[in-house]
C-alpha cells in the first residue's frame, strides 16, 4: 500500500511539472506570435502604402502617356456597352457613328 502512494505521489508531481512546463511553453509560443503578428500588420501597411502609389491615377495616366504612347480618346471613339435590360445613362451624348480600326498582318492600321 505504502508504494502505490509513493507512486501515485511521484505521478502527481511528473503531472503538475509537466502542466507548468507545458505553460511556460506556450507563454513563450505566444509572444512569439504576438511579435510575429507585429511584423505581418507593419509589413501588410508598408504593402498597402505601395499599393496606393502604384494604383494612383496619375502615376496610370503619366505612364500611359510617356511610356506607352496612350493619348486621351478624342470625341466618338468611346462606346458604352450596356447589359440587355439596363437602363443607359441618358446623360450622355449618342454616338451615331462607329468606327473599328483593324490591325492587319504587316501591322498596318485600316479603319
Amino acid at each position: 500500500m505504502k508504494a502505490v502512494t509513493i507512486v501515485a505521489g511521484v505521478l502527481l508531481v511528473f503531472i503538475f511539472v509537466w502542466e507548468r512546463v507545458d505553460v511556460v511553453r506556450l507563454g513563450y509560443q505566444i509572444e512569439r506570435l504576438k511579435t510575429q503578428k507585429i511584423l505581418l500588420e507593419r509589413e501588410r501597411d508598408q504593402l498597402q502604402v505601395k499599393v496606393s502609389a502604384l494604383t494612383a491615377p496619375e502615376r496610370i495616366a503619366k505612364l500611359a502617356t510617356e511610356k506607352l504612347g496612350l493619348v486621351l480618346p478624342q470625341q466618338g471613339q468611346v462606346l458604352m456597352v450596356h447589359l440587355p435590360g439596363e437602363t443607359p445613362n441618358q446623360t450622355l451624348p449618342h454616338v451615331e457613328l462607329i468606327r473599328v480600326a483593324k490591325h492587319d498582318s504587316i501591322g498596318r492600321m485600316h479603319q
